[in-house]
């Protein structure tokens, strides 16, 4: 059977993820298991918002972040305006939105603007969810 291979970084772990959603987890995401109810049949892509936006710290900034692109592509710049939040500060966030395929961005340096990614696209509503969860208290 033909796998294809993916590496998402999260933080200092990896999550290792094929196509046919086969996944290796690391340690810190089998505690999302135990620590917030994650269900167990969820695809890699959404064990990965789970992560990202539930289970580290700057999940919040990094929603904001994500939401701002999903209402307009923007670059680093109009981000950090329109979040009024500090750029280096967006940057980081958008390296890590990059690196893990939720975001693409068009253009050069500093002038690149970011768009979601088709992945992140289709899992619109299941992110949504998440944060709802988060939100209303039933996370740690």
């Amino acid at each position: 059977m033909w796998r294809a291979r993916r590496e998402y970084s999260v933080g200092d772990s990896e999550v290792s993820a094929y196509s046919t959603s086969v996944i290796s987890l690391s340690p810190s995401i089998s505690l999302l298991h135990s620590n917030y109810g994650v269900p167990s049949h969820l695809d890699a892509f959404e064990r990965l918002l789970w992560w990202l936006f539930a289970g580290s710290v700057g999940a919040g900034t990094r929603a904001q972040v994500l939401s701002a692109i999903k209402e307009q592509p923007r670059n680093a710049q109009q981000l950090s305006q329109h979040l009024r939040v500090d750029y280096t500060t967006v940057r980081h966030h958008l390296k890590v939105l990059e690196r893990n395929r939720l975001i693409i961005a068009e253009g050069e340096t500093y002038g690149k603007v970011y768009f979601l990614s088709d992945a992140m696209e289709s899992h619109w509503a299941r992110l949504e969810a998440i944060l709802e969860k988060k939100r209303g208290g039933s996370m740690r």
